[in-house]
C-alpha cells in the first residue's frame, strides 16, 4: 500500500523511503516515505499558519472536529488494528483495545474546558486568568502504542488551539500515516501535519525555533536529549518517559488473584508498556507461593504472530530492543533463578517468553533497571519501611501499585511511594479523566485530564484597575 505523509493538507511522497519491519515474521511488510528537511520546515511553516486561524475558532467546532476524529477512526477501526499488529508486534485484540482507547482518549479530550477564572473581581479590580495557546507542538511518539500516542497528542494540542507536527516512531510510522489520511479530510489544511524519519530529523523538529513545545512520549534517555535542545527557545515540554515500577504485595492478599493482577500488569504488550509492573516485592511469608503462581501463568501463555487466533504475548517490537532483553535474560540466569520462560522462541521473530525470574535482589541490573519486555523479577522482603525504601531508590518514579486486604494500609504504604501514579489492589487502571505524571527521571509535566490540557496553553493574567 501506498503511504504518504502529511503536510500542509496534502498527502506526499519523502526524499527517500523507510522499511517497516513485521516483528513477528522480520520481514519488510512495507516502506513509508522518509522526510527531507526542507519537508519538515514545510510541515513547521504550515503549521504556525494554520494554527493563526484556528486559535480563534471557537471551542464548540475544535470539539467537532475532534470528536469526527473519532468516529473516522472507529469507521476504520479493523484497519488500524491490523496495521498495528502488523508494524508493533501486539495481539490482535489488544490492537483492538489500543484503537477502541484512542478514539475513547480523543472523544473524553473534547469535552474538557479551560474556563477564565476570577482571581478579584471588585470595586478596585478584575483580576482573572486566561489560558492561551502556545502555538506549533511537535509530537514525537514511542512505538509501543503508535496509534493511542498519537491521539494524546492531538486532542490536546488542537482543543488548546495549536497545530500540530507529529513524528512517529520508525519502527511504527504506518498507524500515523493512515490516522494523517483522515486528518487531511478533517482539518483544515496544515493544522495537523505528519512526518516520518529514520531518527535523524528529530534533534532539527525539536529544537526548531517556530516549534513552542514537545509533547514527547518515549524513553529517558530521548527526553533528555530533548530538553536539551529545548532551552536554546525555551520551549514547553511535556515529557513521559521510562519507568521501573515496583508492585509491592503484603502477606494477608489472596496469592492466586493478586498473581493474576501482578501477571497482566507485566506482561501485557509483552511488557513494552512505561507503566507495566517491573519489579515485585512479595513479603516473604508469601515469596515461595506467589512465584509458583507466577509461574504458572507464564506457561500457560502462547507466544506467536499477534495475527494468530489464540495468542496472547506478540514479539518485541523491534530487534534492537530484543537484543536489549536477551541481555537482561542473560543477567537473570547469573543473578537468580529463572522459574518459567527465560527463552528465545526458535524461528523468524523477536519472540520471547515470558520469563519470571526469582531470587534476585535491589543492586543486580534485573531488578534496578527498566527491562521493557515480557521479564518479571520477584524480590522478597521483610519490613515495610525496607521496601519502602529500596522501591523509592530508582531514579524513575512513573508507577507502582500495593496490595493487601487492608485497604487503609496499602493506601498509606502508596502514599509514601515516589511516583507520580499509584494503584492499590490493582494495575494501569488509567484514563483520559485521569492525570498522568511522573517523579525524577520518568517526566515532566502532565498528560490527560484538564490539567494534560493545560500544559498545552500558556496562563495569562488579565489585572484591570477600576479605580
Amino acid at each position: 500500500m501506498d503511504y504518504r505523509m502529511l503536510i500542509n493538507g496534502n498527502l506526499v511522497s519523502g526524499d527517500r523511503t523507510i522499511d517497516v519491519i513485521n516483528p513477528a515474521t522480520e520481514q519488510v511488510f512495507t516502506r513509508v516515505p522518509h522526510a527531507s528537511e526542507a519537508q519538515l520546515n514545510e510541515a513547521v511553516a504550515a503549521a504556525k499558519a494554520a494554527q493563526v486561524i484556528w486559535a480563534g475558532t471557537p471551542m464548540a467546532e475544535r470539539r467537532a472536529k475532534i470528536e469526527e476524529l473519532a468516529a473516522a477512526i472507529g469507521e476504520k477501526a479493523e484497519v488500524f488494528a491490523r496495521l498495528i499488529t502488523q508494524e508493533q508486534g501486539k495481539p490482535l485484540p489488544e490492537a483492538m483495545g489500543e484503537v477502541e482507547w484512542s478514539q475513547g482518549y480523543l472523544g473524553h479530550t473534547a469535552t474538557l474546558e479551560l474556563p477564565d477564572r476570577v482571581i478579584q473581581d471588585d470595586a478596585d479590580f478584575l483580576i482573572e486568568t486566561r489560558h492561551k495557546p502556545l502555538g506549533v507542538v511537535a509530537g514525537i511518539i514511542a512505538w509501543n502504542f503508535p496509534l493511542l500516542l498519537c491521539c494524546w497528542k492531538i486532542g490536546p494540542a488542537l482543543m488548546a488551539g495549536n497545530a500540530i507536527v507529529l513524528k512517529p516512531a520508525p519502527t511504527t510510522p504506518v498507524s500515523a500515516l493512515k490516522l494523517g489520511e483522515i486528518c487531511a479530510r478533517i482539518f483544515p489544511a496544515g493544522l495537523v501535519n505528519v512526518i516520518t524519519d529514520n531518527n535523524d530529523l528529530g534533534p532539527k523538529l525539536t529544537a526548531h525555533p517556530d516549534v513552542a513545545k514537545i509533547g514527547f512520549t518515549g524513553s529517558s534517555a530521548t527526553g533528555k536529549r530533548i530538553m536539551a535542545n529545548a532551552a536554546d527557545t525555551m520551549k514547553r515540554v511535556t515529557l513521559e518517559m521510562g519507568g521501573n515500577d515496583p508492585a509491592i504485595v503484603l502477606p494477608d492478599v489472596d496469592v492466586k488473584k493478586a498473581a493474576e493482577k501482578l501477571y497482566g500488569g507485566a506482561f501485557l504488550n509483552a511488557g513494552q508498556v512505561c507503566l507495566a509492573v517491573k519489579r515485585a516485592y512479595v513479603h516473604e511469608d508469601i515469596y515461595d507461593e506467589m512465584c509458583d503462581e507466577l509461574a504458572s501463568l507464564a506457561t500457560q501463555a502462547v507466544v506467536d504472530d499477534g495475527l494468530k487466533q489464540g495468542t496472547t504475548i506478540g514479539p518485541i517490537q523491534n530487534r534492537d530492543q530484543f537484543e536489549k532483553v536477551k541481555a537482561y535474560l542473560e543477567d537473570a540466569r547469573q543473578d537468580g533463578k529463572i522459574i518459567a520462560g527465560g527463552e528465545v522462541k526458535d524461528g523468524h521473530g523477536y519472540f520471547v517468553k515470558p520469563t519470571i525470574v526469582r531470587d534476585v535482589t535491589d543492586g543486580q541490573k534485573i531488578v534496578d533497571e527498566e527491562q521493557f519486555g515480557p521479564i518479571l523479577p520477584v524480590i522478597s522482603f521483610r519490613d515495610i519501611d525496607d521496601v519502602v525504601a529500596r522501591a523509592n531508590a530508582s531514579d524513575y518514579g512513573l508507577g507502582g501499585s500495593v496490595h493487601s486486604a487492608d485497604i487503609e494500609k496499602a493506601t498509606d504504604i502508596a502514599g509514601r511511594i515516589e511516583s507520580g501514579s499509584m494503584w492499590v489492589n490493582q494495575q494501569l487502571n488509567i484514563g483520559p479523566h485521569i492525570p498522568m505524571a511522573g517523579f525524577k527521571g520518568s517526566g515532566l509535566g502532565v498528560e490527560q485530564s484538564v490539567e494534560g490540557l493545560a500544559e498545552y496553553t500558556q496562563m495569562q493574567v488579565i489585572n484591570v484597575a477600576r479605580g
